[in-house]
C-alpha cells in the first residue's frame, strides 16, 4: 500500500516537473514586451536650410512599445511623438511648426510609426525596422537603420532595458508638410535615441 502512494506521489510529481518545463519553455521563446522611457528618449529632424547650412530639431515627448524575441528573431514597434512638443529653441519658430502650415498638431497630434518587420543578423541583433510611418493623417512606407541595439539588466530599474539609434530618410512633401521646398530642403533625415523598460 505504501510501495503504491509512493508510486502515485512520484508519478504526480514527474508530472508536475515536465508541466513546469513546458510552461518555462514556452516563456522563454514568448516575446519581451518593453515600455519605451520618456526620460532617455527623443527624436531629431535635419534638414538643409536654403543650402546655408543643415540644421536640426526635436520632439522632446516620446511613447510606445516594443516586443522583442530575440530567440526567434521577431517583434514588433509601436513609436509615437507628440507633434506639438517640437522645439527647435526658437518660440516662434516652434509656434510655426505646430501651426497648419506644417505639422498642424492641434488637428493630428500624434506623429505615429508601427512596425510591420523588423532585420535582425546572424547574432540576433537588430539592425533595421521597416514599417508605416505617419504624419499629418499620411501613412507612408519608412525603413530605419539602426546603428546601436544593446539590451542589458540595468540596476537602477532593477530590470532588463534595450536601447537603439537609428534613422531614415523622407520627403517631407510625400507627408503634407512640403511648405518653402526647394528653398528649405523636401529631404529630411529623422533620427532617433530610444530605450525602453522590460514590463
Amino acid at each position: 500500500m505504501r510501495r503504491d502512494v509512493f508510486t502515485l506521489l512520484t508519478r504526480s510529481i514527474a508530472g508536475w516537473l515536465i508541466a513546469l518545463s513546458s510552461l518555462s519553455s514556452f516563456s522563454a521563446s514568448a516575446a519581451d514586451r518593453y515600455v519605451i522611457d520618456p526620460e532617455h528618449t527623443f527624436s531629431v529632424f535635419e534638414y538643409s536650410h536654403w543650402g546655408l547650412s543643415l540644421q536640426r530639431g526635436r520632439f522632446d515627448k516620446n511613447s510606445g512599445v516594443i516586443e522583442l524575441d530575440l530567440a526567434n528573431k521577431t517583434g514588433s514597434v509601436q513609436f509615437d511623438i507628440d507633434a506639438s512638443s517640437v522645439s527647435t529653441g526658437v518660440a516662434l519658430f516652434d509656434n510655426n511648426l505646430r501651426s497648419a502650415s506644417f505639422f498642424d498638431a492641434a488637428q493630428f497630434p500624434t506623429i505615429a510609426f508601427k512596425s510591420t518587420s523588423l532585420r535582425f543578423d546572424d547574432n540576433a541583433r537588430l539592425t533595421g525596422i521597416d514599417g508605416e510611418l505617419t504624419i499629418k493623417g499620411v501613412t507612408r512606407p519608412a525603413k530605419f537603420e539602426l546603428t546601436q541595439f544593446n539590451c542589458r539588466f540595468m540596476v537602477l530599474y532593477l530590470k532588463s532595458a534595450c536601447g537603439a539609434n537609428g534613422s531614415t530618410k523622407i520627403l517631407r512633401s510625400d507627408f503634407n508638410v512640403g511648405r518653402y521646398v526647394p528653398f528649405v530642403s523636401d529631404e529630411v533625415t529623422l533620427y532617433f535615441s530610444v530605450e525602453a523598460i522590460k514590463e
